[in-house]
C-alpha cells in the first residue's frame, strides 16, 4: 500500500527557530551554562582558603595549643580589651592572678573566611599594664582573637565579634577549650 501525497494538504511549516517550543527548552541548559560561567569565576578568583594540606601537621599544633592553654590556665591569665570604632583603637589589659603583666605580647586577629585581612600585632603594655593598639577599619565580623606569649609559653583564645560587643573579656580557666 502506497501513500498518496497528494491526499494531505500541504501547510506551510515555519522554521524551527520561529517556534516558541525550542526557545523555551534551550532555556535550561543555557541557564545552567550562565550558572556555571559564574561559579567558576568565583572560584577562580577567591579560592578557598579553608582547606587544610598538611593534616597530621594541623593535629599536632592542635595538641600544642592545648598545652599553651594549660599553661594559661596555672598562670590565671585575664585579657580585657574594649574596642572604639570612632577611634579605631582597641585598648585593655592583660593580668596574671590578678596583676598586671607588663611583658609584651603577640595579639592576633584572624579573619573567619579570608586571610589576607588577618591581623597580627605586637602589644607592649604600659607601666601600669594597660595597653592601646589602632585597629582602623575592623571589619564587623566574628574574629578568632588570640593573645600569646613573646616565646608562644601560653595561649589565650576565643571568638569575637566588636559590631556586637566591644567589650572582649579572655578568661584562663578549665573550661578554655570549650570556648573556641
Amino acid at each position: 500500500m502506497s501513500i498518496n501525497p497528494s491526499a494531505f494538504p500541504h501547510a506551510p511549516v515555519a522554521p524551527w527557530y520561529r517556534h516558541r517550543w525550542p526557545r523555551f527548552i534551550m532555556l535550561g541548559p543555557v541557564a545552567v551554562m550562565l550558572a556555571t560561567a559564574v561559579t567558576v569565576s568565583l572560584a577562580l578568583r577567591q579560592p578557598e582558603a579553608m582547606v587544610v594540606d598538611d593534616y597530621y601537621k594541623q593535629g599536632k599544633a592542635i595538641n600544642q595549643d592545648l598545652r599553651r592553654d594549660r599553661v594559661a590556665t596555672a598562670l590565671q591569665l585575664a585579657f580585657d580589651a574594649r574596642f572604639d570604632a570612632a577611634a579605631g583603637t582597641l585598648e585593655g589589659r592583660l593580668a596574671s592572678f590578678g596583676r598586671p603583666m607588663l611583658a609584651p605580647f603577640r595579639l592576633q586577629l584572624a579573619h573567619p573566611t579570608q586571610p589576607r585581612k588577618d591581623i597580627a600585632l605586637q602589644v607592649v603594655p604600659g607601666p601600669d599594664g594597660r595597653f592601646l593598639v589602632r585597629l582602623p577599619g575592623l571589619a564587623p565580623t566574628h574574629w578568632q582573637v588570640v593573645a600569646e606569649g613573646e616565646g608562644r609559653g601560653w595561649r589565650l583564645a576565643r571568638g569575637w565579634n566588636p559590631a556586637r560587643q566591644p567589650v572582649l573579656h579572655i578568661a584562663a580557666d578549665a573550661v578554655q577549650g570549650a570556648q573556641h
